[in-house]
């Protein structure tokens, strides 16, 4: 007799049981089958209870279980908080250089539909910062700290998705970027050399670029950048970045002004 056990969205597994076996046995070899399919810790799946998330704006977002976490895959485009209040939406280079309270924007200031559901928005860090009243997350979700960003790099480490399988050293960034809009590299390793092997994490980041701190754009196509909500200083807070011609996942030190992409995590 053959039984098939289906769960976390098709993961079918085939488990033969003998016709002649005595009971017992039988029953064993139906419970080995059981945590294969729902003990396996080390993959990479989307979670049953929580496929997407929306923003008050109405776009639906995917998510990916990595680990113990849920993250979003796609960059955050919301152009409200969680309450319906807008952020304001600055275009003008002078008037963001100025900004020491939220505002957002568009990579170049597209207005394209689809170039800003690729792309999303970038937002400065008062937008997403702790101590702001208004959130941009919805209910039961965050923008990530610091210690998350970890959690996450740690993760992927010590579960061999390296470029080179080892599980010591930082080396996560190709299993982490998508698998298109990267520039092209020739160095074993980077993000930017054989597009085609990347993002075995499931990750999917997408080289969106920077707003920095003056206004101007800068970055597309070769770096992503993504806002923790930890702050060092009253001018600082912690970032996470992808390099096309890197095989890390950085992170760095950077002024509030500047204008970076945002992931969400499940609380």
């Amino acid at each position: 007799m053959t039984i098939l056990i289906m769960a976390q969205f098709n993961n079918v597994k085939k488990i033969t049981l003998s016709p002649n076996g005595d009971l017992m046995r039988n029953i064993s070899i139906l419970l080995i089958g059981l945590c294969f399919v729902f003990c396996d810790t080390n993959s990479v799946n989307p979670d049953p209870a929580q496929q997407t998330v929306t923003d008050i704006d109405g776009n639906v977002y995917n998510v990916i279980r990595i680990g113990t976490q849920l993250w979003t895959v796609e960059n955050w485009r919301s152009t409200k908080y969680n309450d319906g209040t807008a952020i304001p939406h600055v275009t003008d280079d002078s008037a963001w250089e100025m900004l020491t309270t939220p505002g957002y924007c568009y990579y170049n200031n597209a207005t394209n539909a689809d170039t800003i559901k690729k792309w999303g928005a970038l937002y400065n860090w008062y937008v997403v910062a702790p101590t702001n009243p208004k959130q941009i997350a919805p209910s039961g979700w965050r923008v990530p700290t610091d210690a998350e960003w970890d959690t996450l790099r740690n993760y992927l480490i010590t579960n061999g998705y390296n470029w080179d399988g080892t599980t010591t050293g930082n080396k996560i960034a190709k299993s982490m970027a998508a698998k298109m809009d990267w520039l092209n590299s020739t160095t074993t390793g980077t993000i930017g050399c054989n597009l085609s092997i990347n993002n075995t994490s499931g990750f999917s980041a997408l080289p969106g670029g920077v707003r920095v701190y003056d206004g101007s754009f800068y970055g597309q196509g070769g770096s992503g950048y993504w806002w923790s909500a930890t702050e060092i200083d009253s001018s600082h807070a912690c970032s996470r970045s992808l390099y096309c011609y890197d095989e890390s996942l950085l992170r760095y030190l950077n002024y509030k002004s500047c204008g970076f992409s945002v992931r969400l995590v499940r609380e």
